[in-house]
């Protein structure tokens, strides 16, 4: 299906949410796509560390509970979305309960796509949609976002069937 041009590298990016609306920011893939090439990212892993307002600060909630959620999708979908939605790449969540638990939770699994040459997620579009949100009880946070992947170069017949999955998600 698909034949490795790299081995793994990882693509970094830092949300800083401020507010309780969504905050949004993009990891370019322009320069790794090549449709004429028909190479493609191939996500292997996503990780995410959830970070308080500075490097050395953890998560707070002020008032009572709360929680920072984060999702990484091939799409702009112009907000969070729900688990069925073809364009999630993975999606994760830290809860803060008022005695200061936390609790983490990969709500999409899996965020890691396994071990094989063959295993992961291609992603053919020119862009990572990073999407993040927090209660308004949880103090200012930061979400880093790593996405582990490798360049690939697809067959012709499996570089279109995922272009065209991806353009009949985005209706």
């Amino acid at each position: 299906m698909a034949t490795k041009k790299t081995s793994m590298f990882t693509l970094t990016e830092r949300l800083t949410m401020t507010s309780a609306s969504e905050t949004f920011a993009t990891i370019d893939l322009g320069s790794y796509v090549d449709v004429g090439d028909r190479q493609a990212i191939q996500v292997h892993s996503v990780d995410f560390i959830f970070q308080g307002a500075t490097a050395a600060s953890g998560i707070t909630a002020s008032l009572g509970s709360g929680f920072v959620q984060c999702q990484v999708a091939d799409l702009n979908r112009g907000g969070l979305v729900f688990a069925n939605d073809r364009s999630l790449v993975a999606s994760a969540i830290l809860y803060h309960d008022v005695d200061g638990f936390l609790s983490e939770a990969a709500d999409l699994y899996p965020d890691n796509y396994g071990k094989g040459s063959d295993d992961g997620r291609f992603v053919v579009n020119d862009q990572l949609y990073i999407t993040g949100k927090m209660s308004s009880h949880v103090a200012d946070s930061n979400v880093t976002v790593r996405v582990n992947a490798s360049i690939v170069t697809l067959g012709a017949k499996d570089f279109m069937a995922i272009a065209i999955q991806s353009t009949a998600a985005d209706n």
